[in-house]
């Protein structure tokens, strides 16, 4: 599975504990950065872009770091075709997938540890959507919505 990852500051320490373990579980990382830890670099220059090639279909899967995850999910449900969602237990790592087909992972740098973290990514990368027929409508409204100009 071809998965994107990328973080601010507030998530950099997290994203480079993680990337490396995905790589040796044999998932094709893709890292969007940030490449270095700046106290002052924002979460939009990062998540936006991994977000885009989600969007286009050249990422399975994308996680999200910065420092609450709030952001990095704000930010990246303005992308038409992605599903992301900040997630803080196991539960909804794997019924965002099977029901509401996430697409991103948000997490929270400095709320969660890594532990936990690894645990919400497996879970995550392992779900699989259901394809159930209420799930597709819902998804075919939201799809719907996103056509909408303001």
């Amino acid at each position: 599975m071809k998965v994107g990852i990328a973080s601010d500051h507030g998530g950099f320490e997290l994203k480079e504990k993680i990337s490396p373990i995905l790589k040796s579980q044999g998932y094709e990382v893709i890292d969007f950065g940030a490449s270095q830890l700046d106290p002052h670099d924002d979460y939009p220059d990062f998540v936006i872009p991994m977000g885009r090639s989600i969007a286009r279909g050249e990422l399975e899967r994308g996680i999200a770091v910065c420092g609450s995850g709030v952001g990095a999910c704000i930010a990246l449900n303005k992308i038409p075709g992605i599903r992301a969602s900040l997630i803080n237990e196991l539960f909804s790592a794997r019924q965002g997938v099977e029901d509401d087909d996430m697409n991103v992972i948000c997490l929270g740098g400095r709320v969660i540890d890594y532990e936990l973290a690894w645990k919400l990514i497996r879970v995550f990368l392992n779900a699989k959507f259901s394809g159930a027929v209420r799930h597709q409508r819902r998804l075919a409204k939201i799809a719907e919505l996103e056509k909408e100009r303001s």
